[in-house]
Protein backbone atom coordinates (compact mmCIF):
# COMPACT_ATOMS: atom_id res chain seq x y z
CA UNK A 1 0.00 0.00 0.00
CA UNK A 2 1.48 3.33 -1.33
CA UNK A 3 2.27 5.47 1.59
CA UNK A 4 0.05 8.36 1.96
CA UNK A 5 1.97 12.34 1.37
CA UNK A 6 1.96 14.48 4.11
CA UNK A 7 0.51 17.45 3.65
CA UNK A 8 3.19 20.26 4.35
CA UNK A 9 2.46 22.91 6.81
CA UNK A 10 1.17 26.30 5.24
CA UNK A 11 3.34 29.41 5.31
CA UNK A 12 3.34 31.72 7.79
CA UNK A 13 3.29 34.46 5.71
CA UNK A 14 1.46 37.75 4.69
CA UNK A 15 0.54 37.45 0.84
CA UNK A 16 3.15 39.76 -0.98
CA UNK A 17 1.58 43.39 -1.74
CA UNK A 18 -0.27 43.22 1.62
CA UNK A 19 0.92 43.56 5.77
CA UNK A 20 -0.57 43.50 9.28
CA UNK A 21 -1.20 46.51 11.23
CA UNK A 22 -0.92 46.08 15.24
CA UNK A 23 -2.35 48.01 17.84
CA UNK A 24 -0.91 50.82 17.86
CA UNK A 25 -1.03 51.77 14.45
CA UNK A 26 -4.88 50.57 14.06
CA UNK A 27 -5.35 53.30 16.83
CA UNK A 28 -3.47 55.74 14.77
CA UNK A 29 -5.53 55.28 11.86
CA UNK A 30 -8.98 55.11 14.00
CA UNK A 31 -8.05 58.64 14.83
CA UNK A 32 -7.18 60.16 12.12
CA UNK A 33 -10.41 58.81 10.42
CA UNK A 34 -12.33 60.54 13.35
CA UNK A 35 -10.27 63.69 12.95
CA UNK A 36 -11.26 63.78 9.31
CA UNK A 37 -14.80 62.26 9.37
CA UNK A 38 -14.97 65.24 11.98
CA UNK A 39 -14.30 68.19 9.15
CA UNK A 40 -16.42 66.38 6.52
CA UNK A 41 -19.14 66.50 8.87
CA UNK A 42 -18.50 69.93 9.50
CA UNK A 43 -18.71 70.90 6.29
CA UNK A 44 -22.62 69.36 5.99
CA UNK A 45 -21.34 65.45 4.17
CA UNK A 46 -23.04 62.58 5.66
CA UNK A 47 -21.64 59.20 5.70
CA UNK A 48 -22.15 56.14 3.37
CA UNK A 49 -20.74 52.76 3.63
CA UNK A 50 -20.85 50.73 0.64
CA UNK A 51 -19.90 46.81 -0.58
CA UNK A 52 -16.54 46.31 -0.95
CA UNK A 53 -17.11 43.93 -3.98
CA UNK A 54 -19.01 45.45 -7.15
CA UNK A 55 -20.06 44.46 -10.48
CA UNK A 56 -16.72 44.72 -12.84
CA UNK A 57 -19.35 46.52 -15.19
CA UNK A 58 -20.26 49.07 -12.36
CA UNK A 59 -16.45 49.39 -11.61
CA UNK A 60 -15.74 50.29 -15.65
CA UNK A 61 -12.13 50.97 -16.93
CA UNK A 62 -11.22 53.52 -14.83
CA UNK A 63 -8.00 52.22 -13.15
CA UNK A 64 -4.94 54.58 -13.64
CA UNK A 65 -2.85 52.31 -14.97
CA UNK A 66 -4.14 49.65 -17.29
CA UNK A 67 -6.65 49.69 -19.91
CA UNK A 68 -8.69 47.01 -19.07
CA UNK A 69 -9.92 46.41 -15.09
CA UNK A 70 -9.64 43.02 -14.96
CA UNK A 71 -5.77 43.49 -15.62
CA UNK A 72 -5.83 45.70 -12.10
CA UNK A 73 -8.46 44.76 -10.10
CA UNK A 74 -9.34 41.41 -7.79
CA UNK A 75 -12.00 39.70 -10.03
CA UNK A 76 -13.67 36.72 -10.15
CA UNK A 77 -16.78 35.03 -12.36
CA UNK A 78 -20.21 33.92 -10.36
CA UNK A 79 -23.33 32.89 -11.79
CA UNK A 80 -22.30 34.60 -15.63
CA UNK A 81 -21.37 37.66 -14.37
CA UNK A 82 -17.73 39.10 -13.08
CA UNK A 83 -17.39 40.53 -9.32
CA UNK A 84 -14.32 42.44 -7.66
CA UNK A 85 -12.98 43.92 -5.05
CA UNK A 86 -13.29 47.70 -5.31
CA UNK A 87 -10.34 49.92 -6.49
CA UNK A 88 -11.46 53.09 -4.98
CA UNK A 89 -14.60 54.31 -3.54
CA UNK A 90 -15.92 56.51 -5.96
CA UNK A 91 -17.65 54.23 -8.48
CA UNK A 92 -19.51 52.64 -6.12
CA UNK A 93 -20.56 56.02 -5.21
CA UNK A 94 -21.70 56.37 -9.26
CA UNK A 95 -23.29 53.08 -8.63
CA UNK A 96 -25.30 54.35 -5.49
CA UNK A 97 -26.24 57.62 -6.81
CA UNK A 98 -27.37 56.19 -10.11
CA UNK A 99 -29.47 53.74 -7.81
CA UNK A 100 -31.06 55.23 -4.94
CA UNK A 101 -31.47 58.66 -6.94
CA UNK A 102 -34.82 59.11 -6.78
CA UNK A 103 -34.59 58.62 -3.01
CA UNK A 104 -31.10 60.78 -2.13
CA UNK A 105 -31.42 64.79 -1.99
CA UNK A 106 -29.89 66.29 -4.69
CA UNK A 107 -27.27 67.83 -4.22
CA UNK A 108 -26.22 64.84 -2.60
CA UNK A 109 -22.83 64.86 -0.22
CA UNK A 110 -21.50 62.24 1.24
CA UNK A 111 -17.99 60.81 2.75
CA UNK A 112 -16.95 57.50 2.87
CA UNK A 113 -13.70 55.28 4.37
CA UNK A 114 -12.87 52.43 4.03
CA UNK A 115 -9.84 50.03 2.49
CA UNK A 116 -9.61 49.21 -1.26
CA UNK A 117 -7.72 47.14 -3.26
CA UNK A 118 -5.59 47.19 -6.75
CA UNK A 119 -4.22 43.96 -8.41
CA UNK A 120 -0.57 46.10 -9.21
CA UNK A 121 2.90 45.12 -8.71
CA UNK A 122 3.34 45.97 -5.36
CA UNK A 123 6.65 48.13 -4.31
CA UNK A 124 8.23 49.83 -1.18
CA UNK A 125 5.26 51.59 0.31
CA UNK A 126 2.84 50.73 -2.30
CA UNK A 127 0.67 48.10 -1.40
CA UNK A 128 -2.53 45.85 -2.70
CA UNK A 129 -4.36 46.89 0.07
CA UNK A 130 -4.91 50.44 1.28
CA UNK A 131 -7.51 53.03 3.14
CA UNK A 132 -9.35 55.53 0.93
CA UNK A 133 -10.99 58.39 2.99
CA UNK A 134 -13.31 59.90 0.38
CA UNK A 135 -15.89 63.01 0.18
CA UNK A 136 -17.67 63.88 -2.53
CA UNK A 137 -20.58 66.16 -3.97
CA UNK A 138 -23.33 64.61 -6.87
CA UNK A 139 -25.44 67.17 -8.67
CA UNK A 140 -23.67 70.00 -8.19
CA UNK A 141 -22.52 71.72 -11.79
CA UNK A 142 -21.23 74.96 -10.18
CA UNK A 143 -17.23 75.06 -9.67
CA UNK A 144 -18.18 76.23 -6.45
CA UNK A 145 -18.57 72.75 -5.50
CA UNK A 146 -15.06 72.28 -6.57
CA UNK A 147 -13.33 75.12 -4.51
CA UNK A 148 -15.14 73.84 -1.13
CA UNK A 149 -13.78 70.37 -1.91
CA UNK A 150 -10.08 72.16 -1.84
CA UNK A 151 -11.12 74.19 1.38
CA UNK A 152 -11.81 71.41 3.04
CA UNK A 153 -9.10 69.43 2.18
CA UNK A 154 -6.82 72.49 3.38
CA UNK A 155 -8.88 71.99 6.56
CA UNK A 156 -8.46 68.72 6.58
CA UNK A 157 -4.71 68.77 6.60
CA UNK A 158 -4.30 71.02 9.21
CA UNK A 159 -6.66 69.56 11.78
CA UNK A 160 -4.76 65.85 11.61
CA UNK A 161 -1.40 67.63 12.23
CA UNK A 162 -0.17 69.31 8.79
CA UNK A 163 0.58 73.00 9.61
CA UNK A 164 0.55 75.65 6.93
CA UNK A 165 3.32 75.58 4.85
CA UNK A 166 4.23 72.03 5.02
CA UNK A 167 1.39 71.43 2.53
CA UNK A 168 0.01 73.15 -1.07
CA UNK A 169 -3.46 72.02 -2.48
CA UNK A 170 -2.97 72.27 -6.44
CA UNK A 171 -5.16 73.12 -8.76
CA UNK A 172 -5.90 72.38 -12.18
CA UNK A 173 -8.71 71.76 -14.79
CA UNK A 174 -8.98 68.28 -17.16
CA UNK A 175 -10.55 70.78 -19.94
CA UNK A 176 -7.63 73.06 -20.10
CA UNK A 177 -5.63 70.25 -20.79
CA UNK A 178 -8.28 68.81 -23.63
CA UNK A 179 -7.81 72.13 -24.93
CA UNK A 180 -3.55 72.00 -25.42
CA UNK A 181 -4.01 68.57 -26.86
CA UNK A 182 -6.81 69.79 -29.53
CA UNK A 183 -4.22 72.37 -30.09
CA UNK A 184 -1.50 69.50 -30.72
CA UNK A 185 -3.96 67.99 -32.90
CA UNK A 186 -4.97 64.58 -29.94
CA UNK A 187 -8.29 65.83 -29.36
CA UNK A 188 -11.63 66.26 -31.12
CA UNK A 189 -14.83 67.97 -29.83
CA UNK A 190 -16.87 66.39 -32.23
CA UNK A 191 -15.72 63.07 -31.70
CA UNK A 192 -14.45 62.77 -28.34
CA UNK A 193 -13.25 59.01 -28.40
CA UNK A 194 -10.81 59.59 -31.28
CA UNK A 195 -7.81 59.62 -29.40
CA UNK A 196 -8.81 58.67 -26.55
CA UNK A 197 -6.27 55.89 -25.91
CA UNK A 198 -3.49 58.55 -26.78
CA UNK A 199 -5.03 60.58 -24.72
CA UNK A 200 -5.11 58.09 -21.75
CA UNK A 201 -1.28 57.44 -22.16
CA UNK A 202 -0.74 60.97 -22.09
CA UNK A 203 -2.62 61.67 -18.71
CA UNK A 204 -0.53 58.98 -17.45
CA UNK A 205 3.13 60.21 -18.73
CA UNK A 206 2.25 63.75 -17.17
CA UNK A 207 1.05 62.15 -14.02
CA UNK A 208 4.08 60.58 -13.71
CA UNK A 209 6.51 63.69 -13.91
CA UNK A 210 7.67 63.92 -10.30
CA UNK A 211 9.00 59.89 -10.88
CA UNK A 212 10.24 60.13 -14.35
CA UNK A 213 11.60 63.26 -14.74
CA UNK A 214 10.73 65.64 -17.92
CA UNK A 215 12.81 62.94 -20.09
CA UNK A 216 10.59 59.90 -19.05
CA UNK A 217 7.62 61.70 -19.52
CA UNK A 218 9.08 62.79 -23.02
CA UNK A 219 9.62 59.78 -23.75
CA UNK A 220 6.15 58.17 -23.08
CA UNK A 221 4.67 61.10 -24.66
CA UNK A 222 6.52 59.41 -28.07
CA UNK A 223 7.31 56.03 -28.94
CA UNK A 224 7.80 54.72 -25.06
CA UNK A 225 10.00 54.05 -22.58
CA UNK A 226 12.01 51.16 -21.26
CA UNK A 227 12.36 51.19 -17.17
CA UNK A 228 15.40 49.84 -15.23
CA UNK A 229 14.25 46.98 -15.09
CA UNK A 230 13.84 46.20 -18.86
CA UNK A 231 10.01 46.40 -19.37
CA UNK A 232 8.78 48.52 -22.09
CA UNK A 233 5.60 50.92 -21.46
CA UNK A 234 4.16 51.69 -25.01
CA UNK A 235 4.04 55.34 -25.54
CA UNK A 236 1.34 57.74 -27.00
CA UNK A 237 3.01 58.14 -30.49
CA UNK A 238 2.91 61.87 -30.70
CA UNK A 239 5.65 63.32 -32.91
CA UNK A 240 7.99 65.98 -31.74
CA UNK A 241 5.93 68.87 -32.60
CA UNK A 242 2.81 67.50 -30.43
CA UNK A 243 5.00 66.77 -27.63
CA UNK A 244 6.44 70.09 -26.97
CA UNK A 245 2.97 71.52 -26.86
CA UNK A 246 2.03 69.55 -24.23
CA UNK A 247 5.42 69.67 -22.53
CA UNK A 248 4.78 73.56 -22.79
CA UNK A 249 1.45 73.21 -21.07
CA UNK A 250 3.49 71.21 -18.25
CA UNK A 251 6.06 74.19 -17.84
CA UNK A 252 3.15 76.76 -17.70
CA UNK A 253 2.95 77.76 -14.02
CA UNK A 254 4.19 81.34 -13.15
CA UNK A 255 4.83 83.19 -9.69
CA UNK A 256 1.52 83.77 -9.39
CA UNK A 257 -2.09 82.27 -10.16
CA UNK A 258 -3.28 85.27 -12.52
CA UNK A 259 -0.04 85.04 -14.49
CA UNK A 260 -0.62 81.14 -14.77
CA UNK A 261 -3.63 81.49 -16.16
CA UNK A 262 -2.80 84.34 -18.61
CA UNK A 263 -0.63 81.80 -19.48
CA UNK A 264 -2.88 79.08 -19.92
CA UNK A 265 -5.21 80.94 -22.17
CA UNK A 266 -2.41 81.77 -24.73
CA UNK A 267 -1.85 77.82 -25.06
CA UNK A 268 -5.38 77.24 -25.35
CA UNK A 269 -6.50 79.99 -28.40
CA UNK A 270 -8.46 78.49 -30.50
CA UNK A 271 -10.13 75.56 -28.51
CA UNK A 272 -13.43 76.71 -26.74
CA UNK A 273 -13.43 73.88 -24.32
CA UNK A 274 -9.73 75.34 -22.89
CA UNK A 275 -10.70 78.70 -23.04
CA UNK A 276 -13.83 77.41 -20.47
CA UNK A 277 -11.34 75.34 -18.33
CA UNK A 278 -9.46 78.68 -17.88
CA UNK A 279 -12.31 80.73 -17.09
CA UNK A 280 -13.45 77.65 -14.23
CA UNK A 281 -10.29 77.80 -12.93
CA UNK A 282 -10.60 82.10 -12.59
CA UNK A 283 -13.71 81.49 -10.75
CA UNK A 284 -12.13 78.74 -8.32
CA UNK A 285 -9.40 81.31 -7.63
CA UNK A 286 -11.47 84.02 -7.02
CA UNK A 287 -13.97 81.78 -4.42
CA UNK A 288 -10.83 80.53 -2.29
CA UNK A 289 -9.57 83.79 -1.86
CA UNK A 290 -13.05 85.00 -0.71
CA UNK A 291 -12.90 82.13 1.95
CA UNK A 292 -9.69 83.27 3.29
CA UNK A 293 -7.60 80.24 1.34
CA UNK A 294 -4.28 82.25 -0.12
CA UNK A 295 -2.11 81.05 -2.35
CA UNK A 296 0.35 79.16 -0.16
CA UNK A 297 -2.35 77.19 1.01
CA UNK A 298 -4.18 76.60 -2.60
CA UNK A 299 -2.55 77.22 -5.85
CA UNK A 300 -2.94 76.70 -9.46
CA UNK A 301 -0.75 74.04 -11.32
CA UNK A 302 -1.24 72.84 -14.87
CA UNK A 303 1.24 69.88 -13.72
CA UNK A 304 -1.55 68.08 -12.15
CA UNK A 305 -3.51 66.36 -14.37
CA UNK A 306 -4.66 63.22 -11.71
CA UNK A 307 -3.95 59.57 -13.62
CA UNK A 308 -7.60 58.28 -13.75
CA UNK A 309 -9.27 58.51 -17.18
CA UNK A 310 -13.32 59.23 -15.47
CA UNK A 311 -12.03 63.14 -14.61
CA UNK A 312 -13.74 65.73 -16.64
CA UNK A 313 -12.93 69.45 -15.03
CA UNK A 314 -11.08 70.66 -12.18
CA UNK A 315 -8.44 68.22 -10.62
CA UNK A 316 -6.91 68.62 -7.30
CA UNK A 317 -4.08 67.33 -5.16
CA UNK A 318 -2.89 67.55 -1.76
CA UNK A 319 1.55 67.45 -1.67
CA UNK A 320 3.44 67.34 1.45
CA UNK A 321 6.24 69.97 0.81
CA UNK A 322 8.69 69.08 3.29
CA UNK A 323 11.61 66.49 3.11
CA UNK A 324 12.13 63.04 4.68
CA UNK A 325 14.57 60.41 4.11
CA UNK A 326 14.22 58.32 2.10
CA UNK A 327 15.34 54.02 2.30
CA UNK A 328 18.50 54.96 1.42
CA UNK A 329 19.26 57.66 3.49
CA UNK A 330 18.22 60.56 0.77
CA UNK A 331 16.24 63.58 1.21
CA UNK A 332 13.03 63.95 -0.77
CA UNK A 333 9.77 65.68 -0.36
CA UNK A 334 7.40 63.70 0.56
CA UNK A 335 4.54 64.11 -1.97
CA UNK A 336 0.97 63.62 -2.74
CA UNK A 337 -1.22 61.98 0.12
CA UNK A 338 -4.80 62.99 -1.87
CA UNK A 339 -6.71 63.67 -5.06
CA UNK A 340 -9.48 64.04 -7.15
CA UNK A 341 -11.53 66.09 -9.39
CA UNK A 342 -14.79 66.77 -11.38
CA UNK A 343 -16.29 63.46 -13.17
CA UNK A 344 -19.59 64.56 -14.77
CA UNK A 345 -19.60 61.48 -16.90
CA UNK A 346 -19.40 58.70 -14.37
CA UNK A 347 -22.76 58.31 -13.25
CA UNK A 348 -24.27 59.12 -16.60
CA UNK A 349 -23.32 55.78 -17.07
CA UNK A 350 -25.72 53.93 -15.47
CA UNK A 351 -28.88 56.56 -16.15
CA UNK A 352 -27.88 58.42 -19.56
CA UNK A 353 -28.00 61.33 -18.36
CA UNK A 354 -25.69 63.81 -17.35
CA UNK A 355 -24.51 63.96 -13.32
CA UNK A 356 -22.18 66.39 -12.15
CA UNK A 357 -19.77 65.33 -9.50
CA UNK A 358 -16.65 65.85 -7.87
CA UNK A 359 -14.87 64.29 -5.08
CA UNK A 360 -11.63 64.04 -2.92
CA UNK A 361 -9.58 61.09 -2.04
CA UNK A 362 -7.44 61.28 1.17
CA UNK A 363 -4.70 58.39 1.12
CA UNK A 364 -5.12 57.70 4.56
CA UNK A 365 -2.03 55.45 5.29
CA UNK A 366 0.09 57.86 2.78
CA UNK A 367 -0.61 60.64 5.61
CA UNK A 368 -0.17 58.74 8.85
CA UNK A 369 3.36 57.60 7.31
CA UNK A 370 3.73 61.04 6.52
CA UNK A 371 3.32 62.20 10.16
CA UNK A 372 5.46 59.56 11.58
CA UNK A 373 8.28 60.85 9.46
CA UNK A 374 7.85 63.83 11.01
CA UNK A 375 7.86 62.61 14.58
CA UNK A 376 4.42 63.72 14.99
CA UNK A 377 2.81 60.76 16.28
CA UNK A 378 3.28 58.64 18.95
CA UNK A 379 5.08 55.47 17.66
CA UNK A 380 4.08 53.38 20.45
CA UNK A 381 0.66 53.45 22.06
CA UNK A 382 0.13 53.29 26.13
CA UNK A 383 -1.11 49.39 26.94
CA UNK A 384 -3.03 48.42 29.69
CA UNK A 385 -2.49 48.48 33.77
CA UNK A 386 -1.82 45.16 34.49
CA UNK A 387 -3.34 43.71 37.65
CA UNK A 388 -0.79 40.98 38.47
CA UNK A 389 -1.69 37.45 39.56
CA UNK A 390 -0.01 36.00 42.75
CA UNK A 391 -2.55 33.70 44.20
CA UNK A 392 -4.35 31.41 41.87
CA UNK A 393 -7.23 31.48 44.30
CA UNK A 394 -7.88 35.14 44.45
CA UNK A 395 -8.99 35.19 41.07
CA UNK A 396 -11.99 36.37 41.52
CA UNK A 397 -10.72 39.15 43.61
CA UNK A 398 -8.28 40.56 40.69
CA UNK A 399 -11.48 40.29 38.37
CA UNK A 400 -13.24 42.49 40.83
CA UNK A 401 -10.05 45.01 41.26
CA UNK A 402 -10.13 45.35 37.42
CA UNK A 403 -13.68 45.34 36.65
CA UNK A 404 -13.80 48.23 38.88
CA UNK A 405 -10.76 50.12 37.09
CA UNK A 406 -12.76 49.56 34.00
CA UNK A 407 -15.96 51.25 35.24
CA UNK A 408 -13.97 53.93 36.35
CA UNK A 409 -12.39 54.45 32.76
CA UNK A 410 -9.47 52.46 32.90
CA UNK A 411 -7.89 50.40 30.24
CA UNK A 412 -7.02 47.28 32.50
CA UNK A 413 -6.52 43.94 32.33
CA UNK A 414 -5.71 40.72 34.75
CA UNK A 415 -2.30 38.80 33.56
CA UNK A 416 -3.60 35.51 32.59
CA UNK A 417 -0.99 33.51 30.90
CA UNK A 418 1.11 31.22 34.22
CA UNK A 419 1.06 33.52 37.21
CA UNK A 420 4.50 30.75 38.60
CA UNK A 421 7.02 33.76 37.53
CA UNK A 422 5.84 37.23 38.87
CA UNK A 423 8.98 38.07 36.81
CA UNK A 424 7.81 37.19 33.70
CA UNK A 425 4.14 38.88 34.55
CA UNK A 426 6.20 42.17 35.01
CA UNK A 427 7.96 41.46 31.67
CA UNK A 428 4.33 40.94 29.89
CA UNK A 429 3.49 44.18 30.92
CA UNK A 430 6.78 45.92 29.33
CA UNK A 431 6.41 44.12 26.51
CA UNK A 432 2.13 45.46 26.47
CA UNK A 433 3.85 49.18 27.53
CA UNK A 434 1.90 48.89 30.17
CA UNK A 435 1.88 52.50 32.80
CA UNK A 436 0.83 50.42 35.76
CA UNK A 437 1.09 47.34 37.36
CA UNK A 438 -1.42 46.57 40.84
CA UNK A 439 0.30 43.99 43.12
CA UNK A 440 -1.41 42.11 45.71
CA UNK A 441 -1.13 38.67 47.41
CA UNK A 442 -1.44 37.63 50.97
CA UNK A 443 -0.48 39.97 52.82
CA UNK A 444 -1.96 42.88 50.83
CA UNK A 445 -5.34 41.25 51.06
CA UNK A 446 -4.78 40.87 54.32
CA UNK A 447 -4.34 44.28 55.50
CA UNK A 448 -6.50 45.20 53.61
CA UNK A 449 -4.35 47.38 50.81
CA UNK A 450 -2.30 46.98 47.16
CA UNK A 451 1.11 47.62 45.82
CA UNK A 452 1.04 49.74 42.62
CA UNK A 453 4.20 49.77 40.75
CA UNK A 454 5.08 52.73 38.04
CA UNK A 455 6.35 51.42 35.08
CA UNK A 456 7.09 54.63 32.84
CA UNK A 457 8.72 56.12 35.90
CA UNK A 458 10.46 53.43 36.84
CA UNK A 459 12.09 52.61 33.40
CA UNK A 460 12.99 55.90 33.53
CA UNK A 461 14.78 55.56 37.09
CA UNK A 462 16.36 52.25 36.28
CA UNK A 463 18.38 54.54 32.91
CA UNK A 464 19.38 57.19 34.58
CA UNK A 465 19.20 57.78 38.07
CA UNK A 466 21.82 57.16 40.30
CA UNK A 467 20.94 55.23 43.88
CA UNK A 468 20.34 57.93 46.40
CA UNK A 469 17.71 59.67 43.58
CA UNK A 470 16.16 56.35 42.93
CA UNK A 471 15.46 55.89 46.50
CA UNK A 472 14.28 59.37 46.84
CA UNK A 473 11.97 58.64 43.73
CA UNK A 474 9.93 55.85 44.88
CA UNK A 475 8.36 53.94 41.75
CA UNK A 476 6.16 51.35 43.68
CA UNK A 477 3.23 52.58 45.88
CA UNK A 478 1.54 51.09 48.58
CA UNK A 479 -2.04 52.50 49.20
CA UNK A 480 -5.22 51.43 50.89
CA UNK A 481 -7.38 48.98 48.56
CA UNK A 482 -10.26 52.05 48.61
CA UNK A 483 -8.02 54.23 46.83
CA UNK A 484 -6.59 51.65 44.32
CA UNK A 485 -8.66 53.64 41.32
CA UNK A 486 -8.06 57.15 42.61
CA UNK A 487 -3.97 56.82 43.03
CA UNK A 488 -4.05 54.73 39.54
CA UNK A 489 -5.52 58.01 37.85
CA UNK A 490 -2.84 60.46 39.58
CA UNK A 491 0.14 57.80 37.89
CA UNK A 492 -2.00 57.68 34.54
CA UNK A 493 -2.14 62.16 34.87
CA UNK A 494 1.15 62.25 35.68
CA UNK A 495 2.56 60.21 32.70
CA UNK A 496 0.39 61.94 29.91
Amino acid sequence: MAKVKKQPRPKAQTPKGFRDYFGAEVAERTEMLTKIAGVYHRYGFDALETSAVETVEALGKFLPDVDRPNEGVFAWEEDNDWLALRYDLTAPLARVAAQYRNDLPSPYRRYAMGPVWRNEKPGPGRFRQFYQCDADTVGASSVAADAEICAMLSDTLEVVGIPRGDYVVRVNNRKVLNGVMEVAGVFDPSDPDRFASERGIVLRAIDKLDRLGVDGVRALLGEGRKDDSGDFTKGAGLSAEQAEIVMGFMDAKRDTGTATVARLRELVTGSKVGGDGVAELETIAELLDAGGYSSDRIEIDPSVVRGLGYYTGPVFEAELTFEVTDEKGRPRNFGSVSGGGRYDDLVKRFTGQEVPATGVSIGVDRLLAALRAKGRLDTVAAGPVVVTVMDRARMADYQAMVAELRNNGIRAEVYLGNPKNFGNQLKYADKRNSPAAVIAGGDEFDAGKVQIKDLILGAEIAKNATLEEWKDRPSQYEVPRDQMVAKLREILDSQS
